[in-house]
């Protein structure tokens, strides 16, 4: 029997590897450390968004042109390369269970790709807290400094794919707010299981600590933090966003954001808002703020810049 893929969305820090590990703990539910498998698969067809040593944008021309002339053009290349990375899927897990579980936040870049080039796949949207995001991102990979720049793309061009993927596809997938899933809410782990169509069993909230996923790209703590499903980090991101550089840059965040998208996330914004306005200030990392944050502004722009310039540039 060929495994059905089950795809987990979410931005990095959303909780997504709490979920997964929950969901390996089922029978028929197979999972690895994140793959990243299907981004390069999906980006030879692109010529934008990533560069090589042999000439990218020529390459996904070129095989563009080769997957049109096939027989049956593009439709049967998507379905050779869904044959491929199920193989690899089944390899990998031995090809047990119902569901290959593959969870890479970058998906948020092909997102309807997995639509489309897997029909029959379960695709779960995974929402957090935008502030708790950018707070778990300063904490984790920023060891409390103020380097949210450097996820840019992530908190941006992630938000903006998730939302519009799952308002096109809303009819074929499970939505679920992390905040649901670790407040003592049952119900919410049996509405997912239900969309997997897979009996649910408490149990899996506590042996879920016996799944271990630790590899070189995925959560470099949640993997060995939790122990148990806890609501104590829910109000985690108040005492990392108190300076003013902090709270005003996520003002501004909510605003791009803004209304529609957070009510299709299940947020209010004026729940965030006035939560991130009742957060006390404090001036303790201001200049490390401050330098980090005009650095960051100067680099992004300079990496815009050369990026247009590289594209003017490989364009003729």
């Amino acid at each position: 029997m060929t495994q059905q893929p089950l795809f987990l969305l979410s931005l990095p820090r959303s909780g997504s590897t709490l979920v997964q590990r929950v969901l390996a703990v089922h029978d028929e539910i197979s999972t690895v450390p994140e793959t990243w498998l299907l981004l390069p698969q999906v980006y030879a067809l692109r010529e934008r968004g990533a560069f090589a040593e042999y000439g990218h944008t020529p390459a996904s021309r070129a095989i563009r042109e080769f997957a049109d002339a096939l027989p049956g053009g593009r439709d049967a290349y998507d379905e050779d390369l869904r044959r491929f990375v199920l193989a690899l899927y089944a390899r990998a897990s031995g090809g047990s269970g119902t569901y290959f579980l593959d969870k890479t936040p970058r998906y948020h870049y092909v997102a309807d790709d997995l639509f489309r080039i897997f029909p029959d796949a379960k695709v779960v949207f995974l929402w957090r807290n935008p502030l708790a995001i950018v707070a778990s991102i300063t904490e984790t990979w920023g060891r409390g400094r103020w380097n949210v720049g450097r996820w840019r793309n992530d908190l941006y061009e992630g938000v903006a794919n998730l939302v519009a993927s799952y308002e096109s596809h809303a009819d074929r997938a499970h939505a679920v707010r992390y905040e649901d899933l670790v407040q003592d809410r049952p119900a919410a782990w049996q509405a997912l299981f239900e969309y997997l169509e897979l009996p649910f069993d408490t149990s899996v909230l506590t042996e879920f600590r016996s799944v271990d996923l630790r590899a070189r790209m995925g959560d470099p703590t949640g993997t060995t933090r939790y122990e148990t499903i806890t609501a104590e980090s829910l109000e985690r991101w108040r005492a990392t966003l108190r300076t003013p550089v902090r709270k005003r840059w996520c003002r501004s965040y909510l605003e791009w954001i803004g209304h529609a998208r957070l009510s299709t996330m299940g947020y209010e914004m004026e729940e965030l808002t006035d939560a991130l306005d009742a957060v006390p200030v404090s001036a303790r990392r201001l200049p490390s703020d401050l330098a980090r944050g005009t650095y960051a502004w100067f680099n992004r722009v300079g990496r815009q810049a050369a990026a247009a310039l590289l594209w003017r540039k490989r364009q003729r």
